[in-house]
């Protein structure tokens, strides 16, 4: 089946604050754009602005505002997507100007991939629950009828109510039905993860895209869904693995990103226990990214605020067949930067700090993946020895 061509156009819009590395804002936007094209938008332009800080009736300021109104009637654009999450009243501001284009933020465009993306139950109501969340204090933006008065018997006071106050009011029902049914959920999981018994744990945790589930399926040998899209993986998948004669239990987790919504940190924190339990974290960062530190710190945040922080780490730097950089003028007047280390160079230096175990490998070219199965079996192996001392390697 061919796959139809997007023709929802959209532009994106960031400011550059006076602290701000400008390289990054557009990194920042270009990350913005690979979000929209995997919710199946066509990427257009990009605008930018310097500011002190945003404007809080607007997020840019009025000149710049009408400039994309402008091109965005000319240009037959659907969706204004804003990298940054917008107040309810920025967001109606902005709406009044930009009139025929959908303003949405990034929060929004995260949320909606994920709505996308959920495949099981489980999955759609800790996304809907995410939204419902999001939604709440956003209502009164978002219906032309809310200042509309609903009167009649039974009202409060028999003055009636305005539809807001009932939208309101279902929005939170939804919720607190959406939070009921997810508890009975995770008490089942809960119990499934108890079954398992004092099985060895790894999960694979890491920033979106950066091949977790490419190295679930060499190491278990399943067919994990992986795809060269943000958000691939929602749901925790959990397989047994055996190395040698050691058995233990890997699972990939869905993956990080940088102002992942507090909706939905929130929505997939019972997902997260999987993280939260493992023995070891094996953190799997995409060495091609020139962000990947910023990428790492995304994670290692991310971590922290689940409680995930203290676990041991294992970092597998992936895609090193996909490494570049630019090569150093020994000449040159500039002191050489990070973007000119070479991959022996990083990997030196990286090595050398002896904090964190690291490796470097090619899920897609396979290569290293010897030594990070012979790695994984030395740490799997120590903590199953210390877990079954008088019973080890017998089955």
């Amino acid at each position: 089946m061919i796959e139809q061509i997007p023709t929802e156009k959209a532009v994106f819009v960031g400011i550059i604050k006076q602290n701000d590395d400008e390289r990054k804002v557009i990194e920042y936007l270009d990350e913005l754009q690979f979000l929209a094209q995997t919710a199946g938008a066509m990427p257009d332009k990009q605008f930018l602005q310097k500011v002190d800080k945003p404007d809080n009736a607007t997020y840019i300021r009025s000149g710049k505002l009408e400039e994309i109104a402008q091109y965005c009637e000319e240009n037959e654009i659907t969706y204004v997507i804003f990298d940054d999450e917008l107040s309810a009243i920025q967001q109606r501001n902005i709406q009044k100007i930009i009139k025929d284009s959908s303003v949405i933020d990034r929060t929004s465009l995260i949320l909606e991939i994920f709505a996308q993306r959920a495949q099981t139950s489980y999955a759609k109501m800790q996304v809907e629950l995410a939204r419902y969340n999001y939604l709440l204090p956003r209502l009164a933006g978002m219906w032309t009828h809310l200042e509309r008065q609903r009167g009649g018997r039974g009202t409060r006071g028999g003055m009636g109510e305005t539809q807001i106050e009932a939208d309101r009011r279902i929005v939170k029902a939804r919720i607190t039905r959406l939070k009921t049914q997810l508890q009975k959920v995770d008490r089942q999981m809960a119990t499934q993860r108890g079954n398992r018994g004092s099985l060895v744990r790894l999960a694979l945790v890491g920033y979106t895209n950066v091949g977790k589930s490419t190295i679930m399926n060499m190491l278990s040998k399943s067919d994990v869904f992986a795809e060269d899209k943000l958000f691939a993986t929602l749901d925790t998948t959990v397989r047994k693995v055996v190395l040698e004669n050691v058995p233990f239990l890997l699972s990939d987790t869905v993956g990080f990103i940088r102002k992942l919504p507090t909706q939905l940190i929130e929505a997939f924190k019972s997902t997260l226990d999987e993280v939260r339990e493992a023995d070891i974290l094996l953190h799997v960062v995409d060495i091609s990214h020139p962000g990947f530190e910023e990428q790492m710190q995304v994670v290692e945040n991310t971590l922290h605020e689940i409680g995930a922080a203290d676990k041991p780490v294992y970092v597998v730097f992936n895609k090193i067949d996909a490494y570049e950089y630019e090569e150093y003028d020994e000449y040159s007047l500039t002191p050489k930067g990070k973007e000119n280390r070479t991959l022996e160079e990083l990997k030196n230096s990286w090595l050398a700090q002896e904090k964190t175990p690291c490796i470097f490998i090619s899920a897609k070219n396979r290569t290293g993946l010897e030594k990070l199965r012979h790695d994984l079996y030395k740490m799997v192996a120590e903590i199953h020895a210390g877990r079954y001392p008088f019973n080890n390697f017998l089955w």
